[in-house]
């Protein structure tokens, strides 16, 4: 082999074996570029999980009434790592004038384990139908700006409507009252959601909401039941 050849073959396999070790680089997981250990901590112990209108948990709510808010893509792995009946350690931006935490990750005191935004995993099996239910306000519940967005009753069903008619109707989305609603209802093994189409003080004076009407035809459209039957619990 010549001189020449040779320090080309040499040159090509550093070439390779740089490009090689630098692939593994960037193949390797990385560290969050953000430190949340030094956002504000909020401690406390998990009443119950909160569910978007598709059914994932989209944050905790706490014995205290303390709101902390996740990306639903997080719905897997929040009820791996905590329950309710769970300490916690919540490292968050906190707002002014609400007990509403946006969490950005949320530590089980008692093993641990700390989950954090590393991707969108699927959400649990749910069961979809449309019905409507009655039950008296336990919390009312926030978006991530402290927009009203929702209540949870006392039998643990979570009331979603969009912030504008949340803000709206908000004469009945009050602690304490009792509301009847209607819409489409999501029964998952974290709980039970209810995305609101009409709500009101009782069956028989429910206000429309201005939301799109229901997709999907006679396969694609939920199940729908009696307007007297009562949510979960």
């Amino acid at each position: 082999m010549t001189s020449k050849r040779y320090r080309a073959l040499v040159g090509a396999l550093l070439t390779a074996t740089m490009l090689g070790a630098g692939a593994a680089v960037y193949a390797q997981p990385g560290s969050p570029m953000w430190d949340s250990s030094q956002l504000p901590e909020t401690k406390g112990t998990v009443k119950q999980y909160t569910l978007t209108p598709r059914g994932d948990v989209d944050g905790l709510l706490l014995n205290d009434g303390t709101e902390i808010k996740l990306p639903p893509h997080l719905s897997t792995q929040i009820v791996y790592a905590v329950r309710p009946g769970d300490a916690v350690s919540i490292r968050g931006l906190k707002a002014r004038a609400l007990p509403l935490v946006d969490a950005a990750s949320v530590t089980n005191v008692a093993t641990g384990t700390t989950v954090v935004d590393n991707g969108p995993p699927r959400g649990p099996g749910r069961a979809i139908t449309e019905t409507t239910i009655t039950g008296k306000i336990a919390v009312v519940l926030h978006g991530k700006r402290g927009e009203v967005n929702g209540a949870a009753l006392e039998n643990g069903t979570m009331l979603r409507l969009p912030a504008p008619e949340a803000e709206r109707l908000q004469a009945l989305l009050q602690q304490g009252q009792s509301v009847a609603a209607r819409g489409v209802s999501l029964v998952t093994p974290l709980g039970t959601v209810v995305e609101v189409r009409a709500i009101g003080s009782s069956v028989e004076q429910l206000t429309e909401l201005a939301v799109p009407p229901l997709r999907g035809g006679p396969k694609g459209e939920p199940k729908r039941k009696g307007p007297g039957a009562k949510g979960p619990g």
